[in-house]
């Protein structure tokens, strides 16, 4: 029964999700694409990201990481209260199942949009991105993220293409503990570590940034800090 859970839901929300419930009746009955309409209700076709900026894209995500993701959200590491209403009867299985699904969608990546911020804030949130902060023992978000911030195999996520809301609610989320990860939880450190101007200037130049022709995540030989920061032990 828990096989049919998204797909239920998407149908019991009716009128609320008039569009997409009719794109279910194009794809063929309980394929996987069919039960996460649910899913791309908010995060848009093949997790592409929707119209809303607070919901970011999963499609192409490290396998790991949407899968460790998934569980926080279950488990009350994450903190959304649609998302675990989703997720809260599922199983490791079945997670699984979503997090292969849309780790194998690669929609293209429209063009950046343009940011609100000054030449001064945009250089302080490159130096953050690509070098850190020595003083305040922040590493770069390269460090983890992948020299051209588009993740790390298998559980580390990429930096570019998240909208620049997206990316200040998840600071916020670390810094007053409604995100939380298994120690070593880096980005609870590093986001209490940075100033709200910082946290802005990165948020800033990150979501500006065009994404390189092969966005997919780097290999885990690539990484320079351990790939247990941020996941979830078994």
């Amino acid at each position: 029964m828990l096989r049919y859970s998204l797909y239920c839901l998407l149908c019991a929300l009716g009128g609320l999700l008039t569009p997409i419930a009719q794109a279910a009746d194009s794809l063929p009955f309980d394929s996987t694409a069919q039960r996460l309409l649910a899913c791309t209700a908010c995060h848009g076709p093949q997790g592409r990201a929707g119209r809303d900026a607070y919901y970011p894209r999963i499609g192409g995500k490290p396998e790991g990481y949407l899968y460790n993701q998934l569980r926080n959200f279950r488990d009350g590491r994450r903190q959304y209260p649609q998302m675990t209403y989703l997720l809260d009867q599922l199983s490791d299985a079945y997670l699984h199942e979503i997090a292969h699904y849309f780790a194998s969608q690669h929609p293209p990546y429209p063009p950046p949009p343009a940011v609100e911020a000054t030449p001064a804030e945009l250089e302080l949130g490159r130096q953050l991105a690509t070098r850190g902060a020595a003083g305040k023992n922040i590493p770069a978000c390269t460090a983890c993220h992948g020299a051209r911030l588009t993740g790390v195999a298998p559980a580390i996520p990429g930096l570019l293409g998240l909208p620049r809301d997206y990316i200040n609610a998840q600071f916020g989320a670390w810094r007053n503990n409604t995100r939380r990860a298994a120690s070593p939880d880096c980005m609870a450190q590093i986001a209490n570590r940075l100033s709200l101007a910082e946290i802005n200037a990165a948020s800033a130049w990150l979501s500006s940034q065009a994404l390189p022709a092969d966005p997919t995540p780097a290999p885990r030989a690539s990484a320079k800090l351990p790939l247990a920061c941020g996941s979830v032990t078994p």
